[in-house]
């Protein structure tokens, strides 16, 4: 079956809607232990405590913010290679969005 243009943009909004949907789950995830990790921070009884917690928080925050932004990077790729149908270079650069996108969880 021959690929036309209609079916490569259409596969790859279908690629990258999947992704975009990883990606909510596996931000959400560690912004769910961040804010866990602020509220502990609210409740601790001492300062040692407070400063632990808001070190963790801020760990999965960034974690968080930095692969997803990669993993935006490559989704980019995808649509650019995509729509000129270089597709090893699309696919490549789905899968390297996928490795970001579910190392943010």
């Amino acid at each position: 079956m021959k690929l036309t243009d209609m079916n490569i943009i259409g596969l790859t909004t279908a690629i990258i809607l999947t992704f975009a949907s990883f990606s909510i789950f596996a931000v959400e995830k560690h912004l769910v232990e961040a804010i866990k990790h602020a509220e502990a921070a609210v409740n601790a009884g001492n300062g040692k405590a407070i400063a632990e917690h808001a070190e963790t928080a801020k760990t999965h925050a960034k974690t968080a913010d930095e692969h997803l932004d990669a993993g935006i990077k490559s989704l980019e790729g995808v649509i650019e290679h995509g729509k000129l149908g270089h597709d090893d270079l699309a696919k490549r650069n789905a899968e390297e969005a996928l490795t970001h996108l579910n190392a943010a969880q």
